[in-house]
């Protein structure tokens, strides 16, 4: 019997949430489709998940390419149908407006947006037939409200959020669960703790810093649901983070 595939984009360092999410839906039985920009990492994931037992491939893509997201869902889907497909992908890219140059912010549209959109559209095309699967997006605090300082990132994720919602409303009479994570703070992984590692410590230290793994098991908890009881969103943050 040919196993169900998911697909994970946006993976990159071993203690962040994309690989967290990856190793979760391969230990629930599913063959992971481990995505992301950089080979090394991706292929470091889905080596540590298979050295636990589980079924996963490695694949560089960039998520804003058309031909990039074809080909991924074409690859999962020649190895077991997609039942669990999430996107990750996204810089929290600050910069105010009067000094932001077009380019960049174009470029945070594109990542949080756009590859979204080439996303859900592959999953779709795929899972409609059958009539089922999980189209599943990682967004933030930004998704809920715009912030000074970052107009790109707050735009694309807010955008994402309409995306994600008018394809929830779109995909859902066809029996694909769409669904849309707001994670309103920071993350401890390695990512927020490379860049702005004071930050990162002073958070850590109130109790502040949301943990991956409990992010990931948000994640398969709603591809879990019952269609007679989908969730479209759930938002995450910690027990002492001002909301």
């Amino acid at each position: 019997m040919t196993n169900k595939t998911a697909i994970i984009m946006g993976v990159g360092p071993r203690e962040g949430l994309g690989a967290a999410i990856a190793s979760n839906a391969a230990s629930h039985g599913l063959h992971v489709f481990v995505a992301g920009r950089t080979l090394a990492k991706v292929t470091a994931i889905a080596e540590g998940i298979r050295a636990s037992g589980g079924q996963a491939t490695p694949v560089e893509c960039d998520a804003t390419n058309e031909s990039d997201a074809v080909a991924l869902f074409a690859s999962a889907e020649k190895q077991g149908p997609v039942a669990l497909a999430v996107y990750n992908a996204g810089n929290n890219m600050s910069g105010n407006i009067e000094g932001m140059a077009a380019d960049y912010f174009e470029a945070c549209w594109r990542v949080c947006t756009f590859g979204a959109f080439l996303f859900a559209r592959e999953a779709a095309k795929h899972m409609s037939p059958r009539g089922e699967g999980s189209i599943l997006f990682t967004g933030a605090s930004s998704s809920m409200r715009g912030r000074a300082g970052f107009a790109a990132f707050s735009s694309a994720k807010g955008a994402l959020r309409n995306l994600a919602q008018s394809a929830a409303k779109e995909f859902g009479p066809k029996g694909l669960h769409v669904g849309h994570v707001v994670v309103d703070g920071g993350i401890g992984g390695e990512k927020l703790k490379s860049r702005a590692p004071e930050y990162a410590e002073a958070r850590g230290k109130e109790g502040r810093l949301i943990d991956f793994n409990g992010i990931a098991d948000i994640f398969l908890m709603l591809h879990g649901q019952k269609r007679s009881a989908w969730s479209f969103e759930i938002d995450v943050r910690t027990h002492n983070e001002p909301w």
